[in-house]
């Protein structure tokens, strides 16, 4: 077996010594408890227990994309066997900066779109994972906002204008829009302050709706975001779940928590010898309607039915 290992991971394993995991985040460990949380639970499902024999160095940025150089500089002088990535930003920062330590992603939106790898069934290179499949969920999104609001013509989107993936999942959330004939306020965004910026647009166009597309740096202000929207009575149907926990009214996409702990199994495979050239990239195989009925009533919201029906979970 130590054969077929790459050279650090079976060193590793020669000696004895744990394996060693760089996980980098782009908000803060507080903020993404409930992704780590099911990646560590699918370590251990797979016999890896965090001090044994394998250890796990989490870097975060805290929403400021500048410091990927640092952080990755900081895990690749730790000579760290493989390192796991949350999103787009992250996984294209590590990607600049290394072709030798196996890359596991973990949701990704568009990995082909954005350049990560050349192909989903043959990634090539040093990279593997999972896609989150996000810029083709926008407009699911769009299709539920009309159910639930059949009049709504008017919306704003915010995403996040620093990211690749974000400029394609804005053009395509437009092109759906266009469909939908719903008239767009696109609104990139790159920090919390241009988020305020943002904001004062939303309130001098007034649009109907708010949706939030799938990036860290909402995730990291979701509070905020969702607070403003509270205040301003605009509804939405946001691409993660967290953001209707801070009291949106609906999110639709994949379980990141699922992703996350699947992505152990790619650690592991690595781990054990296989390479990420050959371990296909896996789309998600759950999917949550979240549904807020507390702020539906708050904004004064029936939520029809045969929504209801669909969704995965429901807030009283």
């Amino acid at each position: 077996m130590g054969i077929l290992l790459g050279p650090l991971a079976a060193q590793a394993q020669q000696t004895g010594k744990p394996y060693r995991i760089g996980f980098l985040g782009n908000s803060t460990a507080a903020l993404e408890a409930n992704l780590v949380g099911p990646f560590r639970a699918g370590l251990r499902d797979l016999g890896y227990v965090e001090g044994r024999n394998v250890l796990i160095e989490y870097r975060w940025t805290e929403g400021k994309y500048e410091r990927f150089p640092a952080l990755i500089g900081d895990l690749v002088a730790l000579k760290v066997d493989v390192i796991v990535t949350a999103g787009t930003p992250a996984t294209l920062a590590v990607k600049k900066a290394t072709t030798s330590i196996p890359l596991v992603m973990v949701a990704v939106g568009d990995p082909v779109g954005t350049g990560i790898v050349p192909s989903l069934s043959r990634p090539g290179g040093n990279i593997t994972g999972l896609t989150s499949i996000s810029t083709e969920m926008d407009g699911k999104r769009l299709e539920l906002l009309r159910e639930v609001i059949p009049n709504v013509s008017h919306i704003a989107v915010l995403w996040n204008a620093a990211s690749p993936l974000q400029v394609l999942a804005e053009k395509q959330t437009r092109a759906a829009a266009q469909v939908l004939r719903m008239n767009v306020l696109s609104l990139g965004v790159r920090t919390m302050e241009e988020i305020e910026g943002a904001f004062a647009a939303i309130v001098r166009e007034r649009p109907g709706a708010l949706l939030v597309l799938a990036d860290r740096l909402f995730l990291h202000h979701r509070a905020r975001i969702m607070d403003f929207a509270a205040r301003h009575r605009l509804p939405g149907v946001h691409a993660y779940r967290e953001l209707v926990e801070a009291g949106g009214l609906m999110s639709f996409g994949p379980s990141y928590a699922d992703m996350h702990r699947r992505a152990a199994y790619f650690v592991d495979r690595i781990l054990k010898g296989a390479k990420p050239a050959d371990l296909p990239v896996e789309r998600p195989a759950t999917f949550e309607l979240v549904i807020n009925l507390k702020a539906a009533k708050a904004l004064g919201l029936t939520i029809p039915q045969s929504v209801l029906l669909r969704a995965t979970e429901v807030i009283q």
